[in-house]
């Protein structure tokens, strides 16, 4: 028995990475939002001309998630360092959908009071639809965050998803141009 159970295992879990991983050479699908600053965001446009990370969230549990992201990828890729120095572009999207868009600017009031100010230019508040994002993104599962590294042209070359780990922070530095 034991012999059926892992293989099984192994091949559901590398379709499951296929599936996600297979979007890699898309380019990301457009989404438009406001940051906590108040500017509007139109992303992959206003990315063009650099690696971009993007990570979305369209849950309560996936937010909570998310925040984990927040301060390691700004300290890595956006706060000046004297040992390496990153030219990319960083944005979290925590998204309001269906009947929680009309919560967004509520939420958003509370977010940015619950953010560290020096975060609130990467942090963009999105109001609209999600099934276009689900399916172009594979984000199937609603509590995890989608983390994606965009290259200069806007095409994904990397896409995770979960909290946060050393493990995928490197992944993501690997990838970037």
């Amino acid at each position: 028995m034991k012999k059926l159970v892992l293989p099984a295992a192994a091949l559901i879990l590398s379709s499951a990475l296929l599936s996600f991983t297979a979007l890699t050479g898309t380019v990301f699908p457009d989404i438009s939002g406001e940051t906590l600053e108040g500017k509007k965001v139109s992303l992959p446009k206003d990315t063009k001309g650099k690696s971009s990370i993007i990570a979305l969230a369209y849950s309560k549990e996936a937010e909570e998630y998310l925040r984990s992201w927040l301060d390691p990828a700004y300290e890595k890729f956006i706060a000046k360092s004297e040992l390496m120095s990153y030219d990319v572009h960083l944005y979290f999207i925590p998204m309001f959908t269906g009947a929680k868009a009309a919560t967004a600017d509520a939420a958003k009031e509370k977010i940015k009071k619950d953010t560290d100010a020096i975060l609130h230019p990467y942090v963009i508040i999105y109001k609209g639809d999600l099934d276009k994002y689900k399916t172009a993104l594979g984000m199937d599962k609603k509590d995890v965050p989608y983390i994606f590294v965009l290259d200069k042209d806007g095409k994904v070359v990397y896409s995770t998803s979960g909290a946060y780990s050393d493990a995928k922070m490197d992944n993501i530095e690997e990838h970037l141009d």
